[in-house]
C-alpha cells in the first residue's frame, strides 16, 4: 500500500509518552508506531507542561490539545487519570474541558483531515467521545474501543455503567486485553460477541531478551511499576523484615514513580528496611532489560485497589519474563489467563506478607528450579505478546472495520 493511499486512523488517548523516551507508559504509541505501514496515523492526546503541541513521533503524528492553563495540566500523568482523581479531589474541576476539549479537537480532526476510522483508548472518556461524534450530524466515522483496566474496573456506578454499554453497543468493535476483563463486561449486561481479547505488547524479539548469560544477583528482588494502591508495593515493603531475618544480604530494588512514593519511603523507614531498599524513581524503558537480567527475582504483587481498580494485565510481568527472570506475582484475574493454571504456584496473596516473603525465600534459595519453571513459561508467553504478533491482530482488525465501512 502506498503511502498516499493509505486509511487515516485517528487514536484517541490519555496516557501518552510526553516526548521521546518519556518513562510515562508508552503501550498505545507502541501500538499506533507500528500501524504507520498500513494506516496514516494521527494521536489526538492531551497536552503536558513542557510536551510540544504538535510534532511527528516515530511515523506518529502527535496533536496535543490544552484542557487548562499549562500550570494546571496534570490530570493525567504521574499516576493515571483515576488515581489522580482519588488522590486530589479538585482535580475533578479539570474533567469537564479534558473531554470537552478533546471531542472539540477531534471533531475538527475528522473534517480537516478526512479521517477514516478512530481507536479510541479507554471506554470513558475516549470511547464515550468517539460514540458521541458518532451519532452526531454529518459523516459519521466508525471506531474501535479499548479498554485496559482502570475503565473498566475502577470507574463504577450505575451512570458510569450505562455511559460504557451506550459506547460498546456504538462500537464497531471492542478489544479488551485480558479475558477476565471481558467477563466483567458480561456481568455488566453487555453482549460480549463483538468484543474480543486483544492485549498490548512487548517486544520480545529486540528488547525484553535473555540476552547474553552473566551472572545474575543472588539476592536482589526487583520490583517495577508505577507507585499505586493496586501495584500492591506495600505488601512488598512489609514482606521485607520477615525475607531479611532469612537471608541477611536480600535486597529491594524499586523502579518506578509514582503518588504514593513519598507514602512508601517513610513506610521503608518506619520499617527499618530502608537500607535494603533502593528506590531508582522513573527508569527509561530502554534501561528495563538489564534490571530484569540483574535481579535474581521479580515480584509484582498486585492487588485489587479500595476503588476496585486491579491490572488489566500486567506487562511488566511479561518484560521480566522475556528477560529471563524468575517471577512471584500478585494473585488478581488476570494471571489466570496470562499464567495457566499449571504455574499456579507462582500466584500469591500479597496481603498474606508472612507466606508472600515465604514464597521470596524459597526462590532465591532455589535459583535453578525457578529458571526451569521460567523457561516453560517464557515458551508460553512469547508467541502471544510480542508485538509483531498483536500488531498483525490489531491491523488485521482495524482494517476489517475500515474495509466493511467503505463497501
Amino acid at each position: 500500500m502506498t503511502r498516499a493511499a493509505r486509511p487515516v486512523l485517528l487514536v484517541l488517548a490519555s496516557t501518552y509518552p510526553r516526548w521521546k523516551h518519556d518513562h510515562e507508559p508508552g503501550f498505545v504509541h507502541e501500538l499506533a508506531k507500528r500501524l504507520t505501514d498500513h494506516f496514516r496515523v494521527l494521536a489526538l492526546v492531551p497536552h503536558s507542561p513542557g510536551s510540544p503541541m504538535r510534532e511527528t513521533l516515530d511515523g506518529v503524528e502527535v496533536v496535543r490539545y490544552r484542557y487548562a492553563p499549562e500550570r494546571f495540566e496534570v490530570l493525567v500523568n504521574d499516576g493515571g487519570i483515576v488515581t489522580n482523581l482519588h488522590r486530589s479531589k479538585w482535580k475533578l474541576l479539570l474533567v469537564p474541558t479534558f473531554v470537552l476539549s478533546q471531542a472539540w479537537q477531534a471533531w475538527r480532526l475528522i473534517r480537516a483531515e478526512n479521517v477514516d476510522l478512530i481507536h479510541a483508548h479507554w471506554l470513558l472518556p475516549q470511547g464515550l467521545i468517539a460514540a458521541m461524534l458518532h451519532i452526531l450530524p454529518g459523516r459519521s466515522v466508525p471506531f474501535v474501543v479499548t479498554s485496559h483496566g482502570a475503565d473498566l474496573y475502577a470507574l463504577r456506578g450505575a451512570m458510569l455503567d450505562k455511559l460504557k454499554r451506550f459506547v460498546l453497543r456504538r462500537a464497531s468493535a471492542a478489544t479488551v486485553v485480558s479475558g477476565a476483563m471481558r467477563e466483567r463486561m458480561r456481568s455488566m449486561d453487555v453482549d460480549v460477541a463483538n468484543v474480543s481479547v486483544q492485549p498490548m505488547g512487548v517486544d520480545m524479539e529486540e528488547q525484553f531478551t535473555l540476552g547474553m548469560h552473566g551472572e545474575r544477583s543472588q539476592r536482589e528482588i526487583l520490583f517495577v511499576g508505577r507507585l499505586v494502591e493496586k501495584k500492591g508495593l506495600r505488601y512488598l515493603l512489609r514482606a521485607m523484615p520477615h525475607v531479611l531475618q532469612q537471608l541477611p544480604d536480600a535486597t529491594l530494588t524499586i523502579a518506578g514513580f509514582g503518588p504514593d512514593e513519598v507514602e512508601l519511603k517513610a513506610g521503608a523507614q518506619a520499617l527499618g528496611i530502608a537500607e535494603s531498599v533502593h528506590f531508582l524513581g522513573a527508569v527509561p524503558q530502554s534501561d528495563l532489560p538489564e534490571l530484569y537480567r540483574r535481579a535474581a527475582l521479580f515480584v509484582a504483587p498486585f492487588v485489587r485497589a479500595a476503588s476496585g481498580d486491579e491490572e488489566g494485565l500486567g506487562l511488566v510481568l511479561v518484560e521480566a519474563i522475556g528477560c529471563g527472570c524468575p517471577v512471584v506475582v500478585g494473585d488478581v484475574q488476570a494471571m489466570d489467563e496470562l499464567m495457566g493454571s499449571e504455574f499456579r504456584d507462582l500466584r500469591i496473596n500479597p496481603r498474606d506478607t508472612v507466606q508472600l516473603a515465604s514464597r521470596i525465600v524459597e526462590v532465591l534459595s532455589n535459583p535453578d528450579s525457578a529458571r526451569g519453571r521460567l523457561e516453560a513459561l517464557r515458551e508460553k508467553i512469547v508467541a502471544r505478546f510480542d508485538w509483531r504478533e498483536v500488531t498483525s491482530r490489531y491491523r488485521g482488525l482495524l482494517t476489517g472495520v475500515s474495509c466493511e465501512v467503505r463497501k
